[in-house]
């Protein structure tokens, strides 16, 4: 990891770019892309396979499945009957993991839903909350399992009262769904699954096919060619975010445990190569306990090339004061904010910008990244300088009311008129001096 001294050095350092620019594009995915699409563009090809979903359907999908995955489907939706199967090739403790972790989600998002759910009432206006009628998850897949991205995303929206709720997932080589992936899409009371992943899936669950319902709305992670399709179907269907690669920052003083500092920066980094694991510390002997961690605990990991790419990017930096670190964390807007200082609560009251903070020695991000209860569908990228977790206001809409009377036409009709003929609408004005000359 980088070691870098000062404010100013850090600040430079945690600049970032946009989300979606923040990927870099390998020479070899390039190649693949000019080879698939003519265009070694990742953004141009994602448009070309929107286009394809859109003009062709159910068709453009299997085509494109092949394509670019190699899996030739027969049927691109999973039949009920498989979710129940899907027990039977899943030892009882996941099970029992996956129904404990869907369980506090649900205690979670049941007590937002208990805080927020007031509908208004303020004299003659007001506001209803009616939930999304259908929604569409996506849950990467393909060379792994990700079942509590299904929980983490499925169960907030049954919670905020969604209708229909639809799970996209890449499908294996033989064209399966991982049994684990279908076991939590039953307990989260999944409405269907299919097996389509990438681009085309987001395709196809903001626009519709003969097979995919379409959707109001797309929520869940993904690689690059699922937030760049996210971001140009957007206004078809509305989107959670554009999640990318997962991050988390440490802030640390000289009581932290480094054998825990370093944990959860190796954690981070096995998700991804272009995942951010980042300590900001007032302790240069922290520091150097830290570095020698990484390394003894990075033995006999079973995903140390990943780590070892991401930790190459990964950033040791050495501040004056708690304060500054603070500082550093709202520019940076960290996915992840882990508090491993003395007075967590100080320094918690003065975070602005983060998706989710950590407080304590027991609170590693990989609780969080399961069972904690909040979802870990969190923003990346610095977007939680002006977004949120998922959560359920995400599966919610608010309707406004107005039901004028006839004294508060008297009210404000003259206003009212006098701002629309400002603005040059004399059919508004008129729509407001009629019902005054009437009453």
């Amino acid at each position: 990891m980088r070691r870098i001294k000062g404010l100013n050095a850090a600040r430079k350092a945690l600049s970032r770019l946009a989300p979606v620019e923040s990927y870099p594009v390998s020479a070899s995915l390039r190649r693949r892309l000019k080879e698939l699409f003519g265009t070694d563009e990742p953004e141009q090809a994602v448009k070309i396979i929107i286009d394809e979903v859109r003009r062709r359907g159910d068709a453009a999908i299997f085509d494109l499945t092949a394509k670019i995955d190699g899996v030739k489907l027969t049927s691109l939706e999973v039949p009920k009957k498989e979710l129940s199967k899907a027990y039977k090739k899943v030892d009882d403790e996941l099970t029992s993991a996956l129904k404990l972790a869907a369980g506090r989600i649900g205690t979670f998002h049941n007590a937002q839903k208990e805080n927020i759910w007031h509908e208004l009432s303020a004299g003659d206006t007001g506001q209803l909350i009616r939930p999304l009628e259908r929604v569409g998850i996506y849950v990467p897949g393909g060379t792994a399992s990700y079942p509590s991205t299904v929980l983490m995303t499925a169960v907030p929206a049954r919670v905020a009262g969604v209708n229909e709720v639809i799970l996209a997932t890449p499908p294996g080589k033989d064209g399966s769904v991982p049994p684990a992936t279908l076991v939590a899409a039953d307990i989260a009371v999944v409405d269907r699954v299919f097996r389509i992943g990438g681009a085309q899936a987001i395709a196809a669950l903001a626009y519709g096919t003969e097979s995919v319902p379409k959707v109001d709305k797309i929520c869940g992670p993904g690689n690059i060619f699922v937030v760049l399709a996210k971001k140009l179907v957007y206004g078809a269907v509305a989107i959670d975010g554009l999640q990318g690669p997962s991050e988390v920052m440490i802030i640390a003083d000289d009581t932290a445990k480094a054998e825990y500092c370093a944990a959860d920066l190796l954690a981070q980094a096995e998700h991804d190569p272009l995942a951010a694991a980042i300590l900001i510390t007032t302790s240069r002997k922290l520091a150097d306990e830290v570095d020698r961690e990484l390394k003894k605990q990075m033995a006999g990991l079973s995903r140390q090339s990943i780590i070892a790419a991401s930790l190459e990017r990964g950033l040791i930096a050495l501040v004056s004061s708690l304060d500054e670190a603070v500082e550093l964390a709202n520019i940076y807007a960290p996915e992840h904010l882990y508090l491993m200082v003395e007075d967590a609560d100080a320094c918690l009251k003065k975070v602005t910008n983060a998706g989710c903070v950590l407080i304590g020695d027991a609170a590693t991000v990989a609780l969080g990244d399961y069972i904690a209860g909040p979802s870990h569908v969190l923003p990346t990228g610095g977007t939680a300088r002006f977004s949120s977790p998922l959560n359920i206001t995400d599966f919610i809409k608010f309707i406004n009311t107005i039901a004028i009377g006839e004294a508060e036409l008297k009210r404000l009709g003259k206003a009212a008129v006098a701002l629309a003929r400002e603005e040059g609408l004399d059919a508004h004005a008129q729509a407001i001096e009629r019902r005054l000359q009437s009453g």
